[in-house]
């Protein structure tokens, strides 16, 4: 995984990253997907080194590719996923690569609609059972996001949990890594949260630190 030289045709600033991430996503909503960087030049190029240009810290879920709902390609993306995206030393190494290493001016926290692991939560925090196994850490990871959920709406449904989930996603990243805080503070680097909508494929801001205005 090592570092690439900075590559004039990627986006290298977190307001054109920004821009083409969303361009890349209002092109599969509208079903005119280009699907670039994926012919066996753009393979072959990628044999000495990446340098992509936004790093996602994603749900698991087998709905929410990444570089297909962006309409992105090989070498475009540094992707990361849990399930729920929840935050362990694993998860926020690896995304601290992404910034100290690969210099990724965009960071990502990507949540979805009718996210299974937020849901397990809820249902945990309504009944006071734990699921088994290693399910359990995850849904204490979440607790707090639904918890919050909960307290600014009662009647808080999966959806209005799940962003409230992305926005802690992200300000935890800014709060518990020096290294992304540093990128944000210097304006090098943007951490933004997006929900997924899984009915029409739509991104949505719910959460942005740093410059990503052109």
């Amino acid at each position: 995984m090592a570092d690439k030289e900075n590559d004039t045709s990627h986006p290298n600033t977190p307001a054109l990253a920004w821009t083409t991430l969303m361009e890349g996503n209002k092109r599969f909503v509208e079903n005119i997907a280009s699907h670039p960087n994926q012919d066996a030049v753009r393979r072959t190029s990628l044999t000495s080194g990446q340098h992509p240009f936004v790093t996602i810290f994603g749900c698991s879920d087998s709905r929410l590719a990444a570089e297909i709902i962006f309409d992105m390609g090989l070498g475009d993306a540094f992707v990361v996923r849990t399930a729920g995206h929840v935050i362990d030393n694993t998860a926020l190494g690896s995304i601290e690569f992404g910034e100290e290493y690969l210099k990724v001016p965009l960071i990502v926290v990507l949540g979805h609609d009718s996210c299974g692991a937020v849901t397990a939560t809820k249902a945990a925090v309504e009944t006071g059972s734990m699921p088994a196994g290693h399910v359990r850490g995850i849904v204490e990871l979440i607790t707090p996001s639904v918890l919050a959920a909960l307290r600014e709406d009662s009647a808080s449904g999966i959806d209005s949990m799940v962003t409230e989930h992305v926005k802690q996603t992200a300000a935890r990243l800014l709060e518990e890594s020096p290294i992304i805080a540093a990128g944000v503070s210097s304006g090098k680097t943007a951490v933004v949260g997006l929900t997924y909508h899984l009915n029409d494929g739509r991104a949505e801001l719910v959460y942005n630190s740093g410059p990503i205005a052109a």
